[in-house]
């Protein structure tokens, strides 16, 4: 127990501080339960800070606040690539990633074909959503977000300002992305997205 525990050490302080850590990242140095009891203990030590059930880090230390631990959006993006599955930012998550909105969501709502669940992080709450396959389709990255935000706002509730933020936002992406993901739009949010097409 305690050489698997001393190699997981070794192996969390060769990492940079700030990249997160799964029990299944030391699945080849022990068995699931020596694994367990010696990040407990690492934890206990103040090697490592757990952030939320089963993933774990080693603080990045600031001089002026201390230790930065990840945010809730980072442990998100780390557990979609661990578990291999596509996410969607929606609702008012997707509104704050295009800055169309200030206010920072306490709960960040992702779609996905991966299986559907709710993790606490600090005083956030990141809930997987299961969502059909045409919803993951999509493959610029600003379109996908302004298709979830105008959902999120809803048909005929779109101010002319948020409207003219998203063409100019939509300007920026790839024009082949734009035009396969506007096909997956409702018509209503084509109308909108198809003017990013027109305008020079």
């Amino acid at each position: 127990m305690v050489s698997i525990e001393r190699k997981i050490r070794d192996q969390i302080e060769s990492l940079p501080r700030g990249e997160l850590l799964f029990p299944v990242d030391f699945f080849n140095l022990g068995s699931s339960e020596a694994i367990r009891i010696s990040l407990f203990r690492l934890e206990k030590e103040g090697v490592i800070v757990r952030v939320a059930q089963g993933i774990y880090v080693r603080p990045k230390e600031s001089q002026l606040i201390g230790q930065v631990l990840p945010s809730a959006e980072e442990v998100a993006e780390a557990i979609a690539k661990r578990d291999k599955i596509r996410t969607i930012p929606t609702g008012i998550y997707a509104l704050n990633a295009l800055g169309l909105s200030t206010q920072v969501p306490t709960k960040i709502v992702l779609l996905t074909d991966g299986s559907p669940r709710e993790i606490k992080v600090g005083k956030r709450v990141i809930v997987f959503k299961k969502t059909t396959p045409k919803n993951l389709l999509t493959k610029g990255k600003i379109s996908s977000l302004a298709i979830q935000a105008l959902k999120e706002i809803g048909n005929g509730k779109v101010s002319r300002e948020e409207e003219n933020a998203i063409i100019k936002l939509l300007l920026s992406e790839q024009p082949d992305d734009l035009k396969h993901d506007i096909i997956l739009a409702p018509v209503w949010i084509q109308k909108i997205m198809k003017k990013a097409l027109t305008n020079d």
